[in-house]
Order: C-alpha cells, then sequence, then structure tokens
C-alpha cells in the first residue's frame, strides 16, 4: 500500500505549512511528520478554532493532496460516515426489470457497485491519488462511530457484504480533530499520534495575524491580539479563538480602522464575545464606559 507524499523532516513541514499560511509550532510540526512517517493517524485535541481543521487543510495543500472531511455529529450513523445503497435507484431498476428477470439476477445488478453511495470514510480508501482525510470533531459522534473508526482506521479497508472487502491501494493521511467535549477512547487513542493545540503565545498569535492578513498594519494586528489575550484570562463562558482574532483583524479594516480605541472595542465586541454575559464582563473589566 502506498502512502499520501509525506515530509523529509520537521523542518519541511514548518516550511511548506508556513507556506500554506499555517505556521506550526514546534510540536504540531514533529507530529505531522511523525504521523506521515509512521503511517498512523493524527488526533489533535484543543479548543475549538485554534486550527486544528485548518492544520488537515494545510497539510492537504502542502502535499497537492485532496481533502476528504468527515464532519461528525451527534446521531451521525454508518450511513453517513461510511456507505449506503442508493435505494431509489434500486427501485427503479427493480421496477424496470419487469416480471422478464428473475430476481436474482436483478438482485445481483442491484447490490453492484453501481448502487453504491460512498460518503467519506470509502470515498477516502477508494482513491488512489493523494488523500488527506480529516474526521472532524469526533468527539461529537456517537460511540457506535468510533468504534467503525477504529476498524476503518486499523486496517484501511472497509468490507461490503454484497461487495467484499475494499482495501485502500493510497493510505491517506488521516488527521482526526476533537474539542475533548467528551472523552474518547483509549482504544482510539491508543492508534493514534496524539498532539494538543492550545491558544499561542501574543508573539506567536501576532505572527498567524500578519500571516493571514497580511494588509493588516503590524499596530493594529498588536493592539488586537493585546485586548484579546486580556479576554483569555477572564474566564468567560466562551474565549476568543484564534479564528475570531482573525474575524476581528478583518471587521476593523472592513470599517477602514487603523487603530483600536475603546469605541471601536464596544462597537465591534461582538466580533470576539458570543455571549451577552461576556460581553458585559468584558466591558466592565475593559473599563469601555
Amino acid at each position: 500500500m502506498s502512502r499520501t507524499p509525506q515530509f523529509s523532516s520537521v523542518q519541511e513541514v514548518r516550511d511548506r505549512l508556513s507556506s500554506t499560511g499555517y505556521l506550526p509550532d514546534d510540536a504540531t510540526a514533529t507530529s505531522v511528520f511523525l504521523a506521515g512517517q509512521l503511517g498512523k493517524p493524527l488526533l489533535v485535541e484543543g479548543p475549538a478554532g485554534v486550527g486544528k481543521t485548518e492544520l488537515a487543510k494545510a497539510v492537504a495543500a502542502a502535499t497537492g493532496s485532496q481533502l476528504v472531511r468527515l464532519q461528525c455529529y451527534e446521531g451521525i450513523d454508518e450511513a453517513r460516515a461510511l456507505y449506503e445503497w442508493n435505494y431509489r435507484k434500486q427501485l427503479l431498476r427493480i421496477q424496470a426489470a419487469g416480471d422478464e428477470r428473475s430476481w436474482d439476477s436483478t438482485h445481483d445488478e442491484i447490490f453492484s457497485a453501481e448502487f453504491l453511495l460512498e460518503r467519506p470514510l470509502l470515498a477516502a480508501i477508494r482513491r488512489t491519488e493523494p488523500t488527506v482525510l480529516l474526521v472532524d470533531e469526533t468527539d461529537k459522534a456517537d460511540v457506535e462511530v468510533e468504534a467503525l473508526l477504529l476498524e476503518v482506521l486499523s486496517e484501511f479497508q472497509v468490507t461490503v457484504p454484497e461487495l467484499g472487502t475494499i482495501a485502500a491501494s493510497t493510505r491517506p493521511f488521516v488527521v482526526l480533530t476533537s474539542n475533548a467535549t467528551r472523552e474518547l477512547s483509549e482504544a482510539l487513542r491508543r492508534r493514534c499520534l496524539y498532539v494538543h493545540i492550545g491558544y499561542p503565545s501574543a508573539e506567536r498569535e501576532l505572527e498567524i495575524v500578519l500571516a493571514r492578513v497580511p494588509q493588516a498594519p503590524a499596530d493594529l494586528a498588536e493592539q488586537i491580539v493585546r485586548t484579546v489575550h486580556a479576554l483569555r484570562e477572564m474566564e468567560l463562558k466562551k474565549s476568543p479563538s484564534i479564528a475570531e482574532t482573525l474575524d476581528w483583524v478583518h471587521t476593523l479594516l472592513a470599517l477602514g480602522l487603523d487603530t483600536l480605541d475603546s469605541a471601536t472595542v464596544r462597537a465591534t465586541l461582538g466580533t470576539v464575545t458570543k455571549h451577552a454575559s461576556d460581553a458585559e464582563k468584558a466591558a466592565r473589566m475593559l473599563k469601555l464606559g
């Protein structure tokens, strides 16, 4: 089984991800390198909005791979994650067959690959081109789907009873993300390399802002990053993420502003605070008047 193109060194990971606009820290760059070398899935955990999903996108861009994304949510099942049969098309074929064909012949036809609807996991396994499989927000899926992931990620093959076993010819680079809203099983963790991405230092977040929004004045970016870090120390119901820091920069640029004074913070606070109680607390502690 071949693999999706890998990186030759940790430094190459840094350089190629940086060229896509993603600035990995040392732990993240090392984990991406090892995941490629060892052929193991990479479990990325951390608060929402710190760049976990963006990491998978950056790896895909840096390796020239296609990103296949399985977005997990409560209630997702095997039919949405792996495959299901196209029942409408099967019914039409049965009706078209009429009484002239035997049921065995019709049955074999409607349970062929032509009637299979592949979902992200199966799509990633069947692809022969370089692929990055993103299993996003794994912690939102039920334990049954987690068990399905164990099977798929162990052997990179799927058994469809009517068709047999479908094995990957090119092993995808797999990234699983989790916001840690529930504990993932030890069995799943054991099969993955693990890296935690937290909020970056002010210096690093400023680098990220200037890399992602190069048109932003450095002074404005520094003021925004400093204010966001002050907000994160307030123990709000939802701390602002890196994504919201970038949103705030874009907001001020859209308003044609190049400085962040108290009036501007109050007028645009909704960009980085998502609860009324957080906005009130932030306004009080920042002494916005």
